[in-house]
């Protein structure tokens, strides 16, 4: 049972991978027809879904092919990063809102 919560973690994180590229294409169309991209929810829309779902897939996926222990532990720094990433993101939004709270 526990094998298939983890490849479930898994499915979930490349569905996020496709719907953020998904995303990306739907932007792409919607340029293509003259509208201007919006910028604050270019972040929400296809590159946090996008890193999220790299990350789960990351985090169990070497695990549950048996992977060696230092590929394991490669694969756990980039996932790391991935993290350590969408927090720098998520920061800079949140003081990005507060800014545009003070000034109005």
């Amino acid at each position: 049972m526990l094998r298939l919560m983890d490849w479930s973690v898994v499915a979930l994180g490349c569905a996020l991978v496709v719907g953020s590229l998904g995303s990306r294409w739907w932007e792409r169309v919607k340029a293509s027809k003259g509208e201007g991209p919006d910028q604050g929810m270019r972040l929400f829309s296809a590159w946090l879904p996008l890193l999220m779902g790299l990350a789960m897939i990351s985090a169990r996926l070497p695990a549950l092919l048996h992977a060696s222990h230092p590929v394991v532990e490669l694969v756990d720094a980039l996932t790391f990063v991935i993290v350590v990433t969408v927090l720098v993101f998520a920061v800079r939004s949140v003081r990005r809102i507060f800014r545009a709270r003070g000034s109005a």
